[in-house]
């Protein structure tokens, strides 16, 4: 048809939303004190966005294990649900995607803000939907 993705699935979209959001709920790491306990201290740990954080490097790991054109459609799903072309458009966001080598693919979608939000519009548009892709494991 030409507006379905080809190469990425709707299932590897929406395990990308699931950590995206999971990453996107914590809160930036403070390093003052709080005048909390060790214990308060390991749990707020928890919930803090270090440098280093799994969730952050699972996703990296991920999006960088896609083949190029899965990272081609996975940008332009993303341009798409943020408006930046139609869905008569999805080919032309597709080549661009593959044009833009700036940075590495994880690295460009993963700084970008409410890339989960975008990605569900994406496929919104697609006629697709997370839901029959939520994870139990959360």
């Amino acid at each position: 048809m030409g507006f379905d993705m080809d190469a990425l699935s709707p299932e590897k979209v929406c395990f990308i939303v699931m950590k995206a959001r999971e990453f996107d709920v914590k809160e930036d790491a403070v390093e003052e004190d709080l005048g909390s306990s060790d214990i308060d201290d390991d749990f707020r740990s928890v919930l803090s966005d270090y440098p280093d954080d799994p969730v952050h490097e699972e996703l990296q790991t991920f999006i960088d294990g896609m083949n190029e054109d899965e990272q081609a459609e996975l940008i332009a799903l993303t341009w798409l649900g943020r408006g930046d072309y139609l869905i008569v458009e999805w080919a032309q966001a597709i080549a661009d995607a593959q044009n833009r080598r700036s940075v590495p693919s994880s690295e460009y979608l993963l700084g970008i803000p409410l890339l989960p939000d975008f990605l569900e519009e994406g496929l919104a548009a697609m006629g697709q939907s997370c839901v029959p892709y939520e994870f139990d494991h959360l």
